[in-house]
């Protein structure tokens, strides 16, 4: 039987995407389910195991055509050995998830860190479609990030490369989650931009922020568009940080576009224009002016789309 869908899975603490695709990536079918992650590594590789059979199901499929199935979940992981070693909001501890899926459809299975998933999704079928060389960078809750070097996906020794959001910006700046100091993390992400947008209206300086009984990263956006000099500091503060992290990224690998996606990217134009002029200071001007720093494409649907695009890939 012909072998013409791929199957893409998105792992998420609250939900499991996946879709059902043709070998170019077009979409047929898609179905969402609640992690319940609770309720053990059992229950939740059952859920995987339902999505991948509805979305054939759905589509009058069959198992024996499809090709492949690719997995983006949270890390660290052990690509290689289909493993998940840990990740906070999931229940897996050394978990081969790759195994039983192989042993339930005998199709190959693949699985990634979801930056990198995210980072293949647009490479193939986003912003970076076209690139050789692509960094994409989710900055959100957290920080991640993904690079394609030479058309390949680069997972380095451990399979944890390009996590950039615990690469040292300020030696002696907050604590991150991770336990290190003065992480991109802990500076540039939207947690970091809200955090210090609640220490600013706690200090009971002047600020608009005030009016809003729980301050995200969305007012502060809003609320430096409006002329609120301390949201204008605040994000100054942080898109400087999150500039550095991209020249850093700009110098090391020399690619032709860093891709930035996440939450805080859907903060506007002024985002990128801080980037790059940080990226035009601190780089070589033959780099900053070759590299091109563009919003993600794909959104929400990066997670599924790039699992889609692992599957193609791989």
């Amino acid at each position: 039987m012909e072998k013409k869908y791929v199957v893409g899975i998105d792992l998420g603490g609250t939900k499991i995407s996946g879709a059902l695709a043709d070998l170019s990536g077009s979409i047929i079918t898609q179905h969402t389910v609640a992690t319940n992650a609770s309720q053990g590594e059992q229950a939740v590789l059952g859920r995987i195991i339902e999505v991948i059979e509805k979305v054939i199901i759905d589509a009058n499929s069959r198992v024996e055509e499809v090709k492949a199935i690719g997995i983006g979940s949270p890390g660290p992981l052990d690509c290689e050995k289909g493993i998940i070693i840990t990740t906070p909001n999931l229940p897996f501890e050394n978990f081969n998830l790759v195994k039983p899926i192989v042993d339930k459809f005998n199709i190959p299975t693949y699985l990634d860190n979801d930056a990198n998933v995210a980072a293949i999704g647009e490479y193939l079928m986003g912003a970076g479609k076209g690139t050789k060389n692509m960094v994409y960078i989710t900055v959100s809750t957290g920080v991640g990030g993904g690079a394609i070097l030479g058309g390949k996906i680069y997972r380095g020794s451990t399979s944890n490369a390009l996590e950039i959001g615990h690469t040292t910006i300020v030696p002696d700046g907050p604590r991150c989650n991770c336990g290190n100091y003065g992480c991109v993390e802990a500076v540039a992400s939207g947690t970091a931009i809200a955090k210090r947008a609640k220490e600013a209206v706690e200090s009971g300086i002047s600020t608009t922020l005030i009016n809003y009984k729980n301050v995200t990263a969305v007012e502060v956006f809003k609320e430096a568009e409006r002329g609120d000099e301390t949201s204008i500091d605040i994000l100054n503060k942080s898109l400087n940080y999150l500039g550095i992290a991209v020249a850093n990224i700009v110098t090391s690998f020399d690619p032709e576009m860093v891709v930035i996606g996440g939450g805080v990217s859907k903060g506007g134009q002024i985002v990128f224009d801080r980037v790059q002029q940080v990226v035009n200071k601190r780089c070589f001007k033959s780099m900053a002016e070759f590299c091109k720093i563009v919003p993600a494409t794909l959104g929400s649907d990066a997670g599924v789309v790039g699992a889609v695009a692992l599957a193609i890939l791989e």
